[in-house]
């Protein structure tokens, strides 16, 4: 029998490239979960007749998109190459199909509040409202599929669970936003969706890195591990201090609102950084990968 030995790449180089992308994305991982939750929380206080939740929802929407839009950006370099990724559209591919979402949320959202505001084209108005909201939950959900999509390990591997914690952070920091924003009487829905988001987010995230395995370890460890930690801690700190307190207490309701933002925004870096750790070592993409080729010499 010869012992397993430890793995070390040529020169001790990573065996993939980290992803080319700067903390601006992992600001727009955060900012489009806000818009997307945002546009779909509007919805439904327009249907539940909650005028002043309605609009503070989509002035929250409109300017996470235009500051996501931003990032992103900035991030590209340059204005233009945001502009050549609409010439084409490629469903396979989640940025592409991202980049059309974006574009369209935006703008159906812009239209939307400019409608709202000064009560002019109420037809169409109607229409980009509800083209806000069935946008809302793709643009709340898809930067998982588009980081899931790469080669990078942590990333790629909790592709069937990260998309739960996007979608929990998203509902999360949307209903952080409405509650800081809106009066609490109208913001009882909102209340929910943050309280609600914040225990869908950290159970989420505590069954993606159970079932990662081994490859779970970058988000336990070093400053991403630090960022997870802190992220649940005040998510579920948010969220209990919005769903007791904050009907009854203002200060409550905005010292919960920017604790769960908070928590949000922390839980977003997690998955950042861990992706860059997991690129960083051999081990997350040749050890997964002999664990495969042994499952499958067991199973033949």
């Amino acid at each position: 029998m010869v012992p397993d030995v430890e793995f070390t790449s040529y020169y001790g180089r990573p065996v993939v490239k980290p992803a080319p992308w700067g903390e601006e994305i992992a600001a727009y991982l955060f900012l489009g979960g806000v818009a997307g939750g945002s546009g779909l929380l509007a919805a439904g206080a327009q249907f539940t007749r909650r005028p002043r939740l309605r609009r503070n929802s989509r002035l929250a929407a409109i300017a996470a998109i235009g500051l996501g839009g931003v990032a992103l950006v900035h991030d590209l370099g340059r204005p233009e190459r945001f502009l050549n990724m609409l010439r084409t559209i490629k469903p396979t591919s989640p940025m592409s199909v991202g980049s059309w979402i974006l574009a369209a949320s935006g703008t159906a959202t812009a239209a939307a509040v400019g409608s709202e505001l000064t009560g002019m084209f109420p037809s169409a108005g109607r229409a980009a409202k509800v083209a806000s909201a069935l946008l809302g939950m793709p643009l709340a959900t898809y930067t998982a599929g588009l980081v899931a999509n790469t080669s990078i390990p942590a990333w790629h591997d909790a592709r069937l669970t990260l998309p739960f914690v996007f979608a929990g952070s998203s509902a999360a920091s949307a209903g952080a936003a409405a509650v800081i924003t809106t009066p609490a009487k109208q913001a009882e829905a909102a209340r929910r969706l943050a309280a609600g988001g914040a225990l869908v987010s950290v159970a989420a995230a505590l069954g993606m890195e159970k079932s990662l395995g081994e490859l779970g370890e970058p988000y336990r460890k070093g400053l991403p591990g630090k960022l997870s930690r802190v992220a649940g801690a005040l998510n579920l700190a948010g969220g209990a201090l919005i769903a007791t307190r904050a009907r009854h207490s203002r200060p409550a309701a905005l010292a919960g609102g920017a604790i769960l933002t908070a928590g949000v925004i922390a839980e977003r870096w997690a998955v950042f950084r861990a992706g860059f750790m997991s690129a960083s070592d051999p081990k997350y993409t040749v050890g997964p990968q002999r664990a495969r080729i042994e499952r499958r010499r067991a199973s033949s």
